[in-house]
């Protein structure tokens, strides 16, 4: 399988987990001028940005590791950049990471 048929494949499972664990899904692949997140949700009163990392193996690391940084501070902006757009001012917001290795998934709540 590619590694584009993978992330999709894996996009696919954590929905499913996430709405399997009360996530309420706002959006998917949600795009703009800053970049993308992978899922949007709510979770009680919460509005959570979902950043997905899909991988056949460990052999480079465990998937969170590739949240970076630098991912991180893109998806914060993009996060600030969506509750403005959405006018959802005064909602705690929340980044959290789920990993999808095979069949396996972890979440990771509060990831930065």
């Amino acid at each position: 399988m590619n590694h584009i048929a993978l992330g999709i494949a894996g996009e696919k499972k954590a929905v499913k987990y996430l709405k399997k664990h009360k996530y309420k899904i706002l959006e998917k692949n949600y795009r703009c001028a800053l970049g993308e997140v992978d899922v949007i949700a709510r979770q009680g009163e919460t509005l959570v940005f979902v950043e997905v990392k899909t991988r056949s193996s460990c052999l480079f690391g465990r998937p969170c590791e590739a949240v970076d940084e630098q991912k991180q501070e893109k998806l914060r902006r993009l996060a600030l950049y969506y509750q403005r757009f959405k006018r959802l001012y005064n909602i705690p917001l929340r980044f959290d990471v789920v990993e999808v290795l095979d069949n396996e998934i972890n979440l990771i709540e509060g990831a930065f």
